[in-house]
């Protein structure tokens, strides 16, 4: 079965519901407070943060890939050692790459899509950033 691009897998929440809270994260705001704003369980966006967190460097990989795919003139995009948000802007260059080549399209589309819909799948074993971000079998 196909899945829209404005949901990831396994979750009742938007894309772009969840994309607002892993950069409201990486702006220093705690998981409760993200909650209290978007009106969601605080478990829930702790849930999601947390497995963000621990896919973040296969994520930031993927998206750092995909972005020099997309556009071979781009840049190093050189992570500064901040898991998450060396994630989320990897995530950002792809996009606006993918926007160069493709058109316009919500960032947490992209990010979506180009995860298969599985932005916060199972992360991959431990140490392996090659892993592909697909979904269980």
């Amino acid at each position: 079965m196909l899945q829209p691009v404005t949901t990831l897998g396994r979750r009742l929440d938007l894309a772009v519901v969840i994309g607002q809270a892993l950069v409201w994260r990486v702006l220093g705001r705690g998981h409760r407070r993200i909650a209290g704003e978007l009106g969601l369980p605080a478990t829930t966006v702790r849930g999601w943060l947390r497995r963000f967190a621990a896919r973040a460097e296969a994520l930031r990989v993927h998206f750092t890939r995909l972005a020099h795919a997309l556009d071979p003139t781009l840049p190093a995009v050189e992570p500064r050692g901040v898991g998450v948000a060396d994630a989320l802007e990897a995530i950002g260059v792809a996009a606006a790459a993918a926007v160069r080549c493709l058109g316009p399209a919500p960032p947490w589309w992209f990010a979506a899509g180009a995860t298969g819909g599985w932005l916060l799948g199972p992360a991959p074993p431990a140490g392996n950033t090659s892993a592909p971000l697909a979904a269980p079998t």
